[in-house]
């Protein structure tokens, strides 16, 4: 049972850690997979959304601040029982996610690393079974620390995870897992390559054959039956690849301009994916930049998925010399994390990419 108690501490305690840390890379975007979960057409607690943000700090704090305690021993029975409590409740979430096909990504590791919904829910119950074999073991989990040791390096890491969070919420992720990372070109994240995997589908025909309701399963063909068709009821028995980006339009009056935006030399993009709930106050140096960069013949474009009139008062209320187009919320959440933020491209790949409280930092 000892050994069987050590391996799990490790293996629990590393993942653990690693696991809040890719999301305390990223809290922002951990919050807004939260607020999926909260949700109406999920769990239906809307009013924990605006609160998403709050929470999301908490726990990836927590997460890591566990498996820190989990590694050095300090206090076994009050960490085994807390990663318990957590572990219960994530899988549940992700168990809900899967069963019900709710929320398709559980953010676990970000966008690190993509799971299923099954998965996420395999990867927590066999947490679970570490975890709990950790509780019924607690008495084997020892420091090998003094105890004034134990308590700096819990402080340490609470310190250090909070001034790493704070610098990534008012800056950009450390680390960009996102396939708008700096680098990348838009075109070739949307393109399907032509030996890529197919979806798979499977028809259950449904007919009336002799007075007697008849059902014929094939994968795409019309079966041969003698009979009056009833119906089809069509299942996707095996995904067929998806491009990294999968999303993104740039529209304006019903029409996608990105095909041609996406082929300009020199594009800077300012992203707000939703005015209301923009740090207006800063368009003041977005005016500044934009009309720098129109001088030097950049071609200057607004993103946002908010309605016409809030960008007509915003573009009025600060002069700005560009027009905002449309594109989906949750595409603009994905490619920055800062509303406004602003992008520097050349032929569709992306050059530059800052926060907004990181403005003068863009050459242009």
């Amino acid at each position: 049972m000892r050994y069987l108690v050590i391996f799990s501490r490790i293996f629990v305690g590393i993942l653990f850690i690693i696991s809040g840390l890719i999301k305390l890379n990223d809290p922002l975007g951990f919050s807004f997979k939260l607020e999926e979960y909260f949700s109406q057409g999920v769990l239906n607690l809307p009013f924990l959304e605006p609160y998403a943000l709050a929470i999301s700090i908490f726990v990836v704090i927590l997460e890591v601040l566990l498996g820190v305690m989990l590694l050095i021993g300090y206090k076994p029975k009050l960490t085994v029982y807390n990663l318990l409590a957590m572990i219960v409740f994530f899988t549940f979430l992700t168990f809900y996610s899967a069963y019900f096909n709710k929320v398709t990504d559980c953010g676990c590791f970000g966008d690190a690393i993509k799971l299923t919904p099954w998965e996420s829910f395999g990867k927590d119950v066999l947490l679970l079974i570490f975890i709990v074999i950790l509780v019924i073991g607690d008495k084997y989990i020892k420091s090998f620390l003094p105890r004034k040791a134990n308590m700096l390096l819990i402080a340490f890491s609470l310190l250090a995870c909070t001034l790493f969070c704070y610098y990534v919420l008012n800056h950009l992720p450390a680390v960009d897992f996102r396939p708008y990372k700096i680098g990348a070109n838009i075109q070739e994240g949307m393109t399907i390559p032509e030996d890529a995997p197919k979806p798979i589908y499977e028809y259950a025909w449904r007919f009336k054959v002799d007075g007697v309701e008849k059902t014929v399963v094939t994968n795409g063909d019309y079966p041969s039956v003698e009979g009056e068709f009833i119906g089809v009821e069509t299942t996707e028995i095996q995904e067929g690849y998806e491009p990294p980006i999968h999303d993104f339009t740039i529209e304006k009056g019903g029409v996608d301009y990105a095909p041609e935006l996406l082929e300009e030399e020199k594009l800077v993009m300012v992203i707000a994916y939703n005015l209301a709930k923009s740090e207006l106050e800063a368009f003041q140096e977005v005016k500044i930049m934009t009309d720098k960069a129109i001088e030097k013949g950049y071609t200057v474009i607004g993103m946002s998925a908010s309605n016409d009139d809030l960008k007509a008062q915003v573009i009025k209320g600060y002069d700005l010399n560009f027009e905002f187009h449309f594109t989906d919320e949750t595409a603009l959440k994905t490619i920055v994390r800062s509303n406004p933020g602003i992008l520097v491209l050349g032929k569709g790949t992306i050059l530059q990419k800052v926060h907004v409280n990181d403005i003068e930092e863009l050459k242009l």
